[in-house]
């Protein structure tokens, strides 16, 4: 195969501590722009939002408990985010890996493949499996701590309660809907960055490398509105699934007849807006705090 061809995109490897490091610092940047958007996409989700209202439903939380009422439940994404950001950008580099070590026929240059983007999608999945053993839990808590402010004191009061509920298992509730939620939204996640980052290289003729942040920022943005715009339903079930007090349901199929016969199909899309109005600018700082980053940890390959 010719990697000239357009059908290709010519990938040089990093080293596996610059992949997780720079995604580390991609995922302290998500959480610090998309938060806000998030504590109400998690609201409307689970049925504690009285407006519908974005915009309207973040300025009453400001005025009501000011910016500390905005970054609520922050506490477990943070902790979270920037190891599980890590583990994920450090996971879609060993896909990268086993894509190109399943290519017997490859004979080129051992540290630059031309990459498909179905084979960069195919990468993007398997990077879902390990996060999600850290994305579950924070996940859990973090909702949690959303929807139950006055329940839990702290994200440790609450990690605590959760333990004592039902052990690890609690902890854990919700593992399956975040990998139904994470593998596909993860395929569409990479492969849309990489699409478009590709499209761009050649619109401004230039290395991957010397992209400009403004390219960057756009590339992000529009992977992050892909990959929410396929992953709400399995969101939606996880939310409700993981605040529900246990014994509501007896696991992700149940939600799922629940919600159907209780609010129909539409709810399955509850949290739309609020995930796409976050989705352009969170996905954008991932992505733009992780080339930056990238850069700055090059001396490591």
């Amino acid at each position: 195969m010719s990697p000239s061809s357009s059908s290709y995109y010519l990938i040089t490897a990093d080293s596996a501590i610059t992949s997780f490091l720079s995604g580390g610092v991609g995922g302290v940047c998500t959480v610090l722009v998309g938060h806000p958007f998030d504590l109400i996409k998690v609201k409307i989700q689970t049925g504690g939002a009285a407006s519908s209202s974005v915009f309207k439903m973040l300025r009453e939380t400001f005025v009501k408990e000011g910016i500390a009422g905005c970054y609520r439940g922050v506490s477990a994404p943070l902790l979270a985010t920037s190891p599980m950001f890590a583990v994920s950008f450090w996971g879609y580099d060993m896909g990268k890996r086993i894509v190109q070590s399943s290519d017997e026929s490859y004979q080129g240059d051992a540290g630059a493949y031309p990459f498909t983007i179905k084979q960069l999608c195919i990468a993007g999945g398997i990077s879902a499996i390990p996060a999600t053993m850290i994305m579950a839990p924070s996940e859990r808590l973090k909702c949690l701590l959303q929807i139950y402010p006055d329940k839990y004191t702290s994200l440790l009061d609450c990690a605590k309660k959760v333990y004592a509920e039902g052990g690890v298992q609690s902890v854990f509730r919700g593992t399956s809907a975040t990998l139904l939620r994470d593998i596909p939204g993860s395929i569409a996640w990479f492969g849309t960055y990489e699409l478009v980052k590709k499209g761009l290289i050649q619109v401004q003729g230039k290395e991957s490398g010397d992209l400009s942040p403004l390219a960057i920022l756009c590339a992000g943005g529009v992977a992050g509105m892909a990959c929410w715009s396929i992953s709400i339903p399995a969101d939606v079930l996880k939310s409700r699934y993981q605040t529900a007090p246990a014994g509501t349901y007896s696991g992700i199929v149940d939600v799922y007849r629940h919600l159907m016969k209780e609010e129909g199909p539409k709810a399955l899309f509850k949290g739309m807006r609020p995930a796409m109005v976050r989705a352009f600018p969170a996905n954008a700082a991932c992505f733009f705090g992780m080339e930056v980053s990238k850069k700055a940890f090059a001396f490591m390959d």
